[in-house]
């Protein structure tokens, strides 16, 4: 019985041992499983580092910034856990990205347009400061004249940088010539010669005052004005009313409305050759006036962002009446 008994306790034992060591073998199998290393990202592209991770199944959070000089901007200057440490899946790596040196060299501004100086400024982690505007007959309007500090200053991020912003040249200033009697083409041509920008043309009808020409005008002649100033005057119509005198015709658009600026181009063909009476970039709601010969020979074609929206020739107009699109507002005084 006792050589029995022996046999059945080795047994035994053995069945247990079999059994723990079935049981570590599977759970060491499925901890295998579960756990990742982490890998070194200090000093690594924090997409580079978000790529890496989630190929490991582990989670990236940024838990601050910091100025480092031997770090480049947006790269890990830490982790937390470190390298080589073994965490679970799905679990968090912390790390804080650098913000690069904590100076840099002022760049130069000057004979940029302010709002991309307002870019670069931005992309050095510079303050806009100060944004003063002056005359300038080397500038465009809108470019930067000078600024402060200077370029190739060493600055701290965050400090301010102050602007000299060019208006363009100075304008010239003169007196409003006066056109009070004169029919309305002359009119335009006198604006046109004097650089002023021609607003609106009202029209009445008075039996005691001449017919088609300029009855009113403002500012009045005489009064002292700038170069580009904007002119507004009014008409007094005949019943005709239709054509202006000389063979011209006075064409009418108002710019569609929206927030960006608007390509005009108004192409004529008139007597065998082509040309743009008008090619620049217009704000949106102005109003454009221009005069057109009135001739069979004629054909215009208006474009609004490099879009035909309108062509006529006066060859087919009937009764000299020009048959404007829906959305365009043409047509004489």
């Amino acid at each position: 019985m006792r050589p029995l008994f022996k046999i059945g306790v080795l047994f035994c034992f053995f069945l247990a041992l079999a059994g723990i060591t079935g049981y570590l073998t599977l759970r060491l199998i499925v901890r295998s499983e579960d756990v990742v290393v982490v890998p070194d990202l200090v000093g690594k592209d924090v997409v580079y580092a978000l790529e890496i991770l989630t190929d490991l199944g582990l989670n990236i959070k940024v838990s601050g910034f910091e100025y480092r000089a031997d770090i480049p901007k947006n790269y890990v200057a830490y982790q937390e856990p470190g390298p080589g440490a073994e965490v679970k899946k799905d679990r968090d790596v912390r790390i804080e990205v650098s913000k690069g040196p904590q100076t840099v060299v002022a760049p130069n501004l000057v004979g940029m347009d302010v709002r991309e100086a307002n870019i670069i400024m931005e992309e050095n982690g510079l303050a806009r400061g100060v944004v003063s505007k002056s005359y300038s007959e080397q500038h465009m309007s809108g470019e930067v004249i000078g600024q402060a500090p200077t370029p190739g200053r060493m600055l701290k991020r965050g400090v301010a940088v102050d602007l000299l912003v060019s208006l363009g040249r100075r304008p010239v200033t003169f007196k409003m010539p006066y056109l009070d009697g004169l029919a309305p083409e002359d009119a335009i041509l006198i604006l046109e010669r004097s650089q002023l920008t021609l607003g609106q043309i009202r029209s009445v009808r008075k039996n005691d005052l001449p017919k088609d020409v300029v009855v009113e005008q403002e500012p009045r002649s005489g009064y002292p004005v700038v170069s580009g100033s904007l002119v507004n005057f009014t008409v007094n119509r005949s019943e005709k009313g239709l054509l202006l005198d000389k063979g011209l015709y006075l064409f009418r658009h108002r710019v569609s409305h929206g927030f960006l600026k608007k390509h005009i181009r108004l192409r004529i063909n008139a007597f065998g050759m082509l040309y743009d009476l008008y090619d620049v970039f217009v704000s949106p709601g102005k109003i454009i006036w221009t005069l057109l010969p009135h001739d069979p020979e004629v054909t215009f074609f208006f474009y609004e962002d490099w879009e035909l929206t309108l062509s006529h020739s006066f060859a087919s107009a009937s009764d000299s009446k020009i048959l404007p699109l829906p959305d365009l507002e043409t047509g004489p005084l």
